[in-house]
């Protein structure tokens, strides 16, 4: 949210943020990605993302692109960011020039609102926004390859509020664990 985005290191255990670095105000911060060094973090509707030094989160960079920010994620060689819509853009790091786009279908239909992404094991997660499914994407063809289905996890009815959604992924691959 405006006013209250920031990049954190958070303790599991306690919830307590151990590193953190405030955006400014006038940034909503959305996805972010940890690649080598360096940590990318999205802007939702200004065009920009951060580049900070993972070790000190220290801000060492800055890019611009086109549209809206929404989850970010990386292959071996390209940055993958989500806009909202049913296209996943593939980047180049250094200069974040598209270099390829992807239409995301399944059996033929598109599917929007991507939001939240994660490359796990050669395949792109994609949290779809609004709702308690993950699309698991190929990323050669942009089709699902499948669903994971997390309705059991905070089940709707519990929900306090529209906007207290399922929003975000993360995947430990020490453990396998997602």
């Amino acid at each position: 949210r405006y006013g209250q985005s920031a990049l954190r290191l958070v303790d599991l255990e306690s919830g307590r943020a151990v590193k953190s670095q405030t955006l400014s105000r006038r940034y909503f911060g959305e996805g972010i990605t940890v690649w080598g060094d360096l940590i990318y973090q999205l802007t939702w509707k200004h065009g920009r993302c951060f580049i900070y030094d993972r070790q000190t989160f220290k801000q060492v960079g800055e890019a611009e692109y086109a549209g809206e920010g929404w989850g970010l994620t990386h292959d071996q060689t390209s940055l993958i960011k989500s806009d909202g819509s049913d296209q996943l853009q593939f980047l180049d790091p250094r200069t974040f020039r598209m270099t390829k786009r992807l239409a995301v279908t399944d059996r033929g239909r598109p599917v929007s609102q991507l939001n939240e992404l994660e490359y796990v094991n050669g395949w792109i997660y994609a949290n779809v926004w609004q709702s308690d499914f993950i699309a698991i994407i190929s990323p050669q063809t942009g089709e699902v390859g499948g669903w994971t289905d997390l309705r059991t996890l905070f089940p709707a009815n519990q929900r306090p509020h529209n906007d207290a959604v399922l929003n975000g992924i993360a995947f430990d691959a020490a453990t396998g664990r997602l």
